[in-house]
């Protein structure tokens, strides 16, 4: 999962921050030739694709360079919409404003993750989160507020639940969590137009559903529009749908979002982190075929770090070779 570099990669992609990426730099001209390239996407997916993230201006340095075949590659990746990360900062709101305005001119939707919840990740990859309950209650109203009235589908604290049923989470935090979680839904459901999507973690993880259906009610998925899936993980469709549909049963029909960013040629068996050979998945879309799955989403960003391993850099950066295999290995 992603840390709080996942904050500084955000910022740059919106051009907040300068010298936070290893991507290069892309010129005026350079995005909007991109925001053209990318109308094909934009005909068939109602969300927001930033035209100057890290995969565009990776194809401006690879066109530079003269590695024409590779820049092309990455346009599928470039061309997609994915979410922003804004973990980490005291105000998340520069950056969310700046997305959801360019989202908005477009008519389309901004994707985020929220993902600041204290004793985050356990004090993995993507040890973090906000210092204490406060804290965080002030930083998911910052959030909320950016949002304001523009279209925006937000996942919620990835691995949160999960890591209170399978113990990483001490027990002592348990109560705290759920009650912040559920805060943050009924905060982020003020803003009209904006769906949330509580983290359930993926079937590869808790493999029994049942146990995620009493904390994902204390948390208060009832208020949230759903539940989401297979995030920074490599689960196919069709064990993401198969699981999704069970736990929606579960919850009294919950709709539900999958990320597909990776998982074209599904998972490596006992890899997480990096794992090599992997492929980009179905594209970000609403057309899912069934009625219970919203969307098929990248969530996860391709092409970032999941940490310091597998000989990748730290969680959240920037990692162009991995970036390029992924797109090398996808079928379209």
């Amino acid at each position: 999962m992603p840390r709080l570099i996942h904050t500084l990669a955000a910022l740059a992609v919106l051009g907040l921050a300068t010298g936070c990426s290893s991507a290069p730099e892309v010129g005026e001209a350079s995005v909007v030739g991109a925001a053209s390239q990318q109308r094909g996407t934009a005909a068939r997916s109602p969300f927001w694709v930033d035209p100057t993230g890290p995969a565009a201006r990776q194809i401006q340095l690879w066109r530079r360079q003269g590695r024409t075949e590779d820049a092309a590659l990455l346009k599928r990746i470039a061309d997609e919409p994915v979410a922003l990360w804004p973990a980490g900062e005291t105000d998340p709101g520069p950056a969310i404003r700046s997305a959801t305005a360019s989202a908005t001119r477009e008519g389309r939707t901004a994707l985020f993750v929220a993902y600041d919840i204290p004793h985050r990740d356990c004090g993995q990859h993507s040890a973090g989160g906000a210092a204490d309950a406060d804290v965080y209650r002030q930083w998911i109203g910052l959030f909320a507020d950016a949002l304001g009235d523009s279209r925006a589908l937000v996942i919620l604290e990835p691995d949160a639940i999960a890591h209170i049923v399978d113990g990483c989470t001490p027990v002592e935090y348990h109560a705290e969590r759920e009650q912040l979680l559920n805060e943050a839904i009924v905060r982020l459901k003020r803003q009209p137009r904006t769906r949330v999507y509580l983290d359930a973690g993926n079937p590869a993880w808790i493999r029994d559903s049942g146990k995620l259906v009493e904390p994902l009610e204390r948390a208060g998925v009832a208020n949230a529009d759903g539940f989401s899936l297979n995030v920074a993980n490599f689960q196919t469709d069709a064990t993401a749908k198969q699981y999704g549909l069970g736990l929606s049963g579960q919850l009294g029909g919950k709709h539900f979002v999958v990320d597909t960013s990776r998982n074209g040629n599904g998972p490596l068996e006992g890899a997480w982190c990096n794992p090599p050979g992997r492929a980009l998945g179905t594209r970000p879309t609403t057309a899912t075929g069934e009625p219970a799955l919203d969307a098929y989403l990248w969530i996860k960003r391709p092409g970032e770090s999941d940490g310091a391993c597998g000989g990748g850099p730290a969680a959240g950066q920037w990692w162009p070779d991995y970036a390029l295999e992924l797109a090398r290995n996808s079928v379209t």
